[in-house]
């Protein structure tokens, strides 16, 4: 009985933990500096990306990445641990018109997780989460998500011998991490991605979703080029 109790309160607590990062990054009114802060995040977005590409132990990166419908990048993910540990950073999500083979967007989104153990310290990661399916790419639809739950997530292969036959094609996002140096340091697991109404709006000019942005291909930004040739670019190396 004692036991359930404290699981169901430390339930709450993480809840807690992640209502008020939600809020906090996803519920704020829209400011004059929301559209410089989505075209540094593309700028940022695309650097991490460059710098994936440029790795020796993400091979199996870039084979699966020329396969992938959709690209989502959070240049800089924030994990703070004392007892509990807190993540979360903004994203983008670029998607694979199969037809048309052209990749659009960005849309922006929030990245946060919460978790409870015994553990001390911080760090920051970069991430790539790569959507292998349709899915995949169509869980960004929705206002939210949680990964590992409402989509099928699997860590993907990172090392010099790792190869795309490793992976776990049956889950619908393969993740890719760098933290100081080291690989697949951070689990996103149960982490919640939310879109950034805010920042779509201000990045665009007028009131959108990510339908319009990634299906419809409604509204197109010229700061997003950058970011689209060196997707394109990605996808066709050899």
């Amino acid at each position: 009985m004692k036991e359930r109790l404290v699981k169901t309160a430390v339930g709450l607590l993480v809840a807690m933990i992640l209502s008020v990062f939600m809020i906090a990054f996803v519920a704020a009114p829209a400011s004059a500096d929301d559209k410089q802060s989505a075209v540094q995040l593309v700028e940022k977005s695309r650097f991490a990306l460059d710098s994936f590409m440029s790795d020796s132990a993400m091979n199996a990166f870039h084979d699966l990445l020329k396969r992938a419908r959709g690209v989502f990048i959070t240049p800089q993910l924030l994990k703070g641990a004392f007892v509990f540990g807190v993540s979360g950073g903004s994203g983008v999500l670029v998607a694979r018109d199969e037809k048309a083979g052209l990749w659009s967007g960005p849309a922006f989104y929030t990245v946060g997780g919460a978790s409870f153990g015994l553990q001390i310290g911080g760090e920051a990661s970069e991430v790539i989460l790569l959507a292998m399916t349709q899915r995949g790419v169509s869980s960004f639809l929705s206002n939210s998500l949680k990964l590992g739950a409402d989509v099928g997530l699997a860590a993907g292969p990172i090392g010099a011998g790792a190869s795309a036959a490793s992976a776990n094609l049956s889950a619908d996002i393969l993740s890719f991490s760098r933290s100081k140096g080291l690989y697949g340091g951070i689990s996103l697991d149960g982490a919640v991605v939310a879109t950034r109404g805010d920042w779509n709006d201000a990045y665009y000019g007028k009131r959108v979703n990510a339908t319009d942005i990634l299906i419809r291909r409604a509204v197109t930004n010229p700061d997003s080029e950058k970011l689209i040739k060196a997707v394109e670019r990605a996808t066709k190396r050899k």
